[in-house]
C-alpha cells in the first residue's frame, strides 16, 4: 500500500466525489441549462466547451445569451414527441461518434440509459457514454459483499482491470454498474454480480439487503481520461449481502483483475490510501457507518458526512 495522505480523511473522500459546488453561485450562467421542450425543469448543465463543440441539428434551440440554454424541440409537433427528441439525441451523437469529436464516447455507440424524471409515457434515452456530455443525472447499482469469519468481518473488494477507461487498477466494490434504460437497480446487481463476480443470482436473491441510496454531483477533473469539467450528478443505490464462508467471488469478465478479502482495518487503511474509485470509496464509508465502524464517537465529521452523502439534486430524480 502506499504511504497514507495526512489530508485524507473519510469526509475529504465523500468530498472527492460531491465537489461540485454549493449554493447558487454554482448554477450561474457558466452553464448551458439542458431542457426538453415544453418542459421548464432543467436535466443537465452543460459546459460552454461541449455545447460550442457539439454539432446540433435543427432539433436543437440553442441560446447563447444569459440565461444560457440548451432546449430538445419535438420535431412531431405532438403527435411523437418521446420518439422526435430520442431522434434527436440519437442523431446528434451518432454523429458525434463518426467524426470523433468527443474522448468520452470512445468512438462507439454504448447502451441506452433513460432520462431521469422526463414528462414523456415512453422513456427519453441517450447513450450511457455521452450523458456525461449533456450533465445528465447517472443512476448506478453498489453492492458490498462481506463475511463474519472467525477473527471478525471481513469484506470482499475488487482491483478493476487495467484496460477500463475509468479508474484502471483501482479498488472498488464487490460488485457495481450503471442501470440501463428499463432494469430496476435489484436486477442490475443479480446481472453484475454474475458478470463480474460469478455470484449466482440464487445467492444473491437470498441474502442481499438494500441500505438505502447515496447521491452525490462532481466535475471530470485532470484524472479524466475524457473532456475535463463536465458536470456528473449521480445517484447509487446501495445494497450489501452477508456472503455464506463457502461463496467465493472470482472473475467471470475482463473488467474484474481480481478479488481480496479485507478484514475492516485493511479496508480503512486503503481508504485512507486513496487505493478505491472516488464513488466507491463513498458507499465503503457508507458500508463502515451502516455496520457501526464509523460512529458519532470516533468521527468527528460524523455528521457532514452523511449529510455529504445525500445530497439534494438539483433535477429530478423520480423514475416514472
Amino acid at each position: 500500500m502506499s504511504p497514507k495522505d495526512s489530508a485524507t480523511t473519510y469526509l475529504s473522500l465523500v468530498e472527492a466525489c460531491d465537489d461540485f459546488p454549493y449554493g447558487p453561485t454554482a448554477e450561474s450562467d457558466t452553464y448551458y441549462r439542458l431542457y426538453l421542450d415544453e418542459d421548464d425543469h432543467p436535466y443537465g448543465f452543460m459546459t460552454p466547451e461541449v455545447v460550442n463543440k457539439m454539432p446540433w441539428t435543427s432539433a436543437f434551440a440553442v441560446r447563447h445569451e444569459a440565461p444560457r440554454s440548451v432546449t430538445v424541440l419535438d420535431s412531431s409537433n405532438g403527435k411523437s414527441p418521446a420518439a422526435a427528441i430520442n431522434s434527436a439525441f440519437a442523431e446528434v451523437v451518432s454523429t458525434c461518434i463518426d467524426r470523433d469529436l468527443f474522448h468520452v464516447l470512445c468512438r462507439q455507440h454504448s447502451e441506452l440509459t433513460a432520462i431521469i424524471g422526463a414528462q414523456y409515457p415512453t422513456p427519453i434515452v441517450v447513450e450511457r457514454f455521452a450523458a456525461g456530455l449533456f450533465g445528465l443525472v447517472s443512476r448506478g447499482a453498489h453492492l458490498v459483499a462481506y463475511v463474519n469469519a472467525d477473527d471478525g468481518l471481513k469484506v470482499w473488494v475488487s482491483r478493476r482491470s487495467a484496460h477500463l477507461y475509468t479508474y484502471p487498477g483501482l479498488l472498488d466494490v464487490t460488485v457495481g454498474g450503471g442501470i440501463k434504460s428499463g432494469v430496476s437497480p435489484l436486477e442490475t446487481i443479480v446481472q453484475e454480480a454474475d458478470e463480474e463476480a460469478s455470484l449466482s443470482e440464487d445467492v444473491i436473491r437470498r441474502h442481499i439487503r438494500p441500505r438505502g441510496v447515496l447521491s452525490h454531483m462532481n466535475t471530470t477533473g485532470e484524472d479524466f481520461k475524457g473532456e475535463k469539467g463536465l458536470v456528473v450528478p449521480d445517484y447509487i443505490y446501495v445494497y450489501d449481502i452477508e456472503l455464506p464462508r463457502e461463496v467465493v467471488p472470482r472473475p467471470h469478465d475482463d473488467e474484474v483483475e481480481g478479488f481480496y478479502c479485507l478484514s475492516v482495518p485493511e479496508l480503512q487503511s486503503a481508504l485512507l490510501n486513496k487505493e478505491f474509485k472516488t464513488d466507491s470509496a463513498a458507499v465503503l464509508v457508507y458500508f463502515l457507518i451502516v455496520h457501526g465502524f464509523i460512529t458519532a464517537e470516533n468521527e468527528t465529521d460524523y455528521v457532514e458526512i452523511n449529510m455529504r452523502l445525500h445530497r439534494m439534486l438539483p433535477f429530478r430524480t423520480k423514475v416514472l
